[in-house]
C-alpha cells in the first residue's frame, strides 16, 4: 500500500490518528482528575462525590458506547475521514462547554456528547492507518500513535493540577478544534475507496450479528479489552476509596494514581507493539500482557495496603501491562473485511467502554454487601478469566492481508 500513496500522507495519517489517542487520554484523564474539584466546585456535598462521580462516568460511557455505533457505521458508509472530522467537531464543542457548567444535569449532557464525539477517533484513525501502511510496517504505526498519546496523559496531568477545572476543560475543547484544522489535509483510504466501486454491502452493523463465526469473532474481541477498562473504571478511577479500604492512613491522590497509570498504560502499548511486530505475533503478545495484568492486580490486592508508595507503584505496573488497548484496536481492524473495518474497529473499543458500566454499576452494589475491596477483587477476577477464554477463540492477524471484503 505504500507504493500506492505517498508518504506524506501516510505520514500525515499517523500523526492524526496520534493526536486523535492524544485528545481520547487527554479527555478521559482529565475527568478523573477534575472530578471531585469539579463537583464540589457546582455546590455538590462530599457524601454524593463518589455516586455522581460513577454517574457522570457512565454517561461518558454510554455516549462513547453509542456513538461508537454511529461513527462505525458512518466510517463504513462515508469513509473514515469523515469520521475523523465529525467526530473532532463534535468533541471539541462539548468539551469547551463542559467549562461552564453549574449543575449535575448539564454536566452529564456534556459528558455524555464528549463521550460520543470522541468515540470516533482511535478506531477510525487506526483504521485509516492500517490501510495506508504495508502488512509488515502498520504495527509501527500503532506504536506511533500510542507514543503520542502519552504526550496526552501529560498534558492532562499537568493541565488538571495547575488550572482550575473549567480552564482544563475550555484548553481540551481549545486542543480539539486545533486538531480539526491539521487534519484538512488527510485523504481517504484507497482501500475503502475501491470498495464504494463495487456492490459489497458497507458498514451493516447487524451484519455482525447475522453470522455465528462473525458473532463469535466480534464478542471475543470486546471481551480481550475488558480487563484495561476494570483497571480503568476501578481500580484507578475509584483509587481513593479502594485505598483506604486496603488500610492506607492517606487516601491516594486520584489525579496521581490516574496519571501514574495512564502513563504507563501508553508505555505499555508501545512495548506491546514493540513485541508484537519482533516476534510477529501479536495474541501471544497480548496474553502476555494479560498474564502480568492478573499478576500486577494480585499485588494492587496484597501489597497496596502496606504504604502509598507501594499503592502507586502497583496503580503503573497494573497500567504498564494492561497496556495492549491501541494494538487491540488493530487487531479490531485486522479481523474484519474493509466494507466492516471500520465498524469494527470504531465500535468494539467503544463497547469495551460502555460495558465497563456493567462493572462499575456492579462495583457499586457489590461494595454495600461483601465490602469495596473484595467486590473490586471478584470483579477483577472474572473479567480476566473471560478475557482469556475469549483470547484463545481469536485468529493471529499480524501480516494479514487487508484487501477483502465481508460477504453480507
Amino acid at each position: 500500500m505504500e507504493n500506492e500513496h505517498s508518504r506524506s500522507q501516510i505520514v500525515l495519517a499517523v500523526i492524526a490518528a496520534a493526536l486523535g489517542f492524544f485528545v481520547d487520554a487527554y479527555d478521559l484523564l482529565l475527568y478523573s482528575i477534575v472530578r471531585n474539584q469539579s463537583l464540589t466546585g457546582i455546590g455538590l456535598p462530599i457524601d454524593q462525590l463518589l455516586g455522581t462521580g460513577i454517574d457522570l462516568l457512565n454517561a461518558q460511557l454510554i455516549g462513547m458506547l453509542i456513538g461508537g455505533v454511529a461513527w462505525g457505521i458512518l466510517g463504513d458508509i462515508y469513509g473514515r475521514r469523515s469520521v475523523l472530522f465529525g467526530s473532532i467537531i463534535l468533541y471539541s464543542i462539548a468539551t469547551f462547554l463542559n467549562g461552564f457548567v453549574n449543575s449535575v444535569p448539564t454536566y452529564a449532557i456534556c459528558r455524555f456528547t464528549a463521550g460520543f464525539g470522541l468515540a470516533g477517533e482511535l478506531g477510525a484513525g487506526v483504521t485509516l492507518v492500517s490501510e495506508l501502511m504495508s502488512r509488515e510496517n502498520r504495527g509501527y504505526g500503532t506504536m506511533i500513535v500510542a507514543a503520542v498519546g502519552v504526550l496526552g496523559v501529560v498534558t492532562a496531568s499537568l493541565v488538571g493540577d495547575r488550572f482550575p477545572w473549567r480552564t482544563a476543560y475550555l484548553i481540551g475543547g481549545g486542543l480539539g478544534f486545533a486538531l480539526l484544522l491539521l487534519r484538512l489535509g488527510v485523504r481517504e483510504s484507497p482501500l475503502f475507496n475501491s470498495v464504494k466501486t463495487t456492490s459489497a454491502s458497507r458498514g451493516n452493523f447487524f451484519a455482525l450479528f447475522t453470522n455465528a463465526k462473525r458473532f463469535r469473532k466480534y464478542i471475543c474481541l470486546i471481551l480481550v479489552a475488558m480487563p484495561i477498562w476494570y483497571a480503568i473504571g476501578i481500580l484507578i478511577t475509584f483509587s481513593p476509596e479502594i485505598g483506604k479500604s486496603l488500610g492506607l492512613s492517606t487516601a491516594p491522590k486520584a489525579s496521581t494514581s490516574v496519571m501514574l497509570y495512564y502513563l504507563a498504560l501508553t508505555f505499555g502499548d508501545l512495548t506491546n507493539g514493540l513485541l508484537s511486530q519482533i516476534f510477529k505475533n501479536r495474541r501471544k503478545i497480548i496474553g502476555l500482557f494479560m498474564i502480568l495484568t492478573t499478576v500486577f492486580c494480585a499485588g494492587y490486592f496484597t501489597l497496596g495496603g502496606k504504604s502509598i508508595t507501594l499503592f502507586y507503584l502497583m496503580c503503573f505496573l497494573v497500567g504498564w501491562s494492561s497496556g495492549y488497548w491501541a494494538v487491540f484496536i488493530t487487531v479490531s481492524a485486522e479481523q474484519f473485511g474493509t466494507n466492516l473495518r471500520a465498524t469494527v474497529a470504531v465500535t468494539a473499543p467503544n463497547f469495551v467502554r460502555g460495558l465497563t458500566t456493567v462493572l462499575t454499576i456492579a462495583f457499586s452494589h457489590l461494595r454495600t454487601g461483601i465490602g469495596t475491596v473484595p467486590a473490586a477483587a471478584l470483579i477483577g477476577a472474572i473479567t480476566i478469566l473471560v478475557a482469556f477464554v475469549a483470547l484463545l477463540q481469536l485468529e493471529e492477524t499480524y501480516g494479514k492481508d487487508l484487501n477483502y471484503t465481508e460477504p453480507v
